[in-house]
């Protein structure tokens, strides 16, 4: 809601990306946590278990996972284009733009993973109503599934690791090569002690693109580790531990990143701690009148 007002002196497609990377990760938690989760804990039965309600969920909780990854990707590239390609900033860094690749990312993504609509079958048939979601045999013997999973993998979160490296990385480089040469047309590289907000703004960026992708790598890696398949190094209660830390760090993941993003600009933290103060302050406002 504080971005969307567009009051944090962001530009208007950045604005546009945290925004939407904002939605995802909200979906995200309203599709993993309560839809999943705490459903599976506090009401083991109810309609989410009839078969074609608890594949639609699936479709849209890996679409959720899939926009959370792959719109940080999306921004990442935008602040690529915006530092280190001045020519082309003008042309691919403005809202219309921002626009076209969300839609067509999210549109992508949800195309992609609708076979999974394909994975499952009934468990049970009561009252000819079809209940709970199990995998196909075919969906760990057939090859078409066996290639899909190795996309589907691929893309997320394998491909990503590298982009979000690649990109940061190469943008930190610039960073460093322009500040590198502005302190020496300043003369700091003699001793001179002089402020430099431009100097400062840089050390920030470097620092907010190390935080992302840290974050990014250190959250998800336990979840990548289980992708490929290392169950036989654990015994079974050891491996289920393993798998759900690593479904946890994922998740919390796909909610981090809005948040440094966010947390990062001095005009959003100030509207924050408005947010925080407006209802306590309301209150005592309301019951000074009403003591008056």
């Amino acid at each position: 809601m504080i971005l969307s007002r567009g009051k944090c002196d962001l530009s208007s497609c950045t604005t546009r990306y945290l925004v939407a990377m904002a939605t995802t990760d909200l979906l995200l938690i309203f599709i993993e946590v309560i839809l999943r989760r705490f459903r599976y804990y506090y009401y083991p039965l109810c309609f989410l278990d009839i078969t074609p309600v608890c594949t639609a969920v699936y479709i849209l909780y890996h679409t959720a996972i899939d926009c959370s990854v792959w719109f940080t990707i999306t921004f990442s590239f935008d602040r690529f284009v915006s530092i280190c390609c001045q020519k082309l900033k003008t042309k691919y860094c403005t809202r219309k733009m921002a626009a076209g690749v969300l839609s067509t990312t999210y549109v992508l993504l949800f195309i992609k993973n609708l076979p999974f609509y394909f994975r499952f079958v009934p468990k049970m048939i009561i009252n000819k109503v079809p209940w709970f979601c199990t995998n196909k045999p075919s969906y760990f013997t057939d090859t078409l599934w066996i290639g899909f999973k190795l996309i589907d993998t691929t893309l997320t979160p394998l491909l990503p690791f590298a982009l979000i490296l690649l990109l940061n990385g190469l943008t930190v480089r610039h960073i460093l090569v322009a500040s590198s040469a502005r302190k020496r047309l300043r003369g700091q590289n003699k001793g001179k002690n002089c402020s430099d907000p431009e100097m400062e703004s840089r050390r920030k960026s470097v620092t907010l693109l190390f935080s992302i992708s840290g974050s990014f790598i250190l959250l998800w890696l336990v979840n990548v580790l289980q992708r490929l398949h290392i169950e036989h190094l654990f015994n079974k209660d050891s491996f289920y531990i393993f798998e759900q830390v690593g479904y946890l760090l994922r998740n919390l993941s796909c909610c981090t990143n809005t948040f440094i993003y966010g947390a990062t600009q001095s005009k959003f933290r100030e509207h924050c701690k408005k947010a925080i103060k407006y209802p306590i302050t309301s209150v005592i406002q309301f019951f000074n009148k009403e003591n008056k």
